[in-house]
């Protein structure tokens, strides 16, 4: 599944082609992905002028001149393709503007959806109101952190990946910022130390930016807008690394099943 940096990448992409531009055609190819298309988006997005694009969390934000914001997320296998010389089967959303440029919405496993809102009432979206603050954000703090682990007896992985404790933050990114600040992933969340807390805060805000730099990480589907692939993975850590030298200590990397996905962690690095 795209995580904050394949989003973060994904609207850099988008806002090349898009910001200042007239959207000329907004055709849905299909009812629905993971939830029908907004019945009124080609009706509201059409003629309108493409004003900013953003991202909150994993979710990326086009707002328009009209005031209207149109929502995307990416689901497990999505992602916008630019200038496409031909449209196939699972580009189920075109976005055409005034200059020529032309936006495919590509999705096979259709688990991503688009929504449309009033601009304004974007603080209000459900997805939102209980979201923890932005990991690359002013509000992301070591004492903000504290105060949301304060207390809590769950795994500090776990924690990580609650996105009322933090915004966007996925199981890739999470594993290679507790590597990286030295904490064990079932470490419980509320006896962390301020020291390692801190540590953990600039880890995952270094983990990030490094991954934004390169594009992203691919996995299954997921590639740029401009068709090019995210090259993030090659600097994993412990990542999918399983019986791998571990770049800290050389001990080999473990790998176990916590809630369904995997945890990549270095025994004697993580403590």
């Amino acid at each position: 599944m795209p995580e904050l940096p394949e989003v973060e990448t994904t609207v850099a992409g988008l806002r090349s082609v898009l910001e200042g531009q007239v959207l000329a055609r907004v055709e849905p190819r299909r009812a629905d992905l993971r939830t029908p298309f907004p019945p009124d988006l080609r009706q509201r997005l059409t003629g309108a002028r493409v004003s900013s694009l953003g991202r909150r969390a994993k979710y990326g934000l086009i707002e328009t001149d009209r005031g209207d914001m149109m929502i995307f997320h990416l689901g497990m296998s999505g992602r916008w393709r630019v200038d496409p010389d031909e449209l196939g089967k699972h580009d189920h959303l075109v976005l055409e503007t005034e200059a020529g440029r032309r936006l495919a919405l590509c999705d096979p496993r259709r688990f991503g959806f688009v929504d449309l809102i009033r601009a304004d009432a974007l603080a209000d979206y459900p997805p939102f109101t209980r979201m923890g603050p932005e990991p690359l954000g002013d509000g992301f703090t070591a004492t903000a952190l504290a105060a949301a682990l304060n207390g809590k007896a769950t795994a500090i992985k776990a924690a990580l990946l609650d996105q009322r404790v933090v915004a966007g933050l996925g199981n890739i990114y999470v594993c290679e910022a507790l590597h990286m600040a030295g904490i064990a992933p079932n470490m419980a969340a509320g006896r962390i130390k301020p020291v390692k807390l801190t540590a953990l805060v600039q880890a995952i805000r270094d983990v990030l930016a490094a991954a934004i730099l390169a594009g992203g990480s691919t996995l299954r589907d997921y590639a740029r807008p401009d068709g090019e692939l995210g090259y993030f993975a090659k600097q994993w850590r412990v990542y999918g690394r399983e019986g791998e030298d571990c770049p800290a200590c050389a001990a080999p990397v473990q790998r176990r099943a916590d809630g369904g996905r995997s945890t990549f962690y270095c025994a004697q690095c993580q403590q």
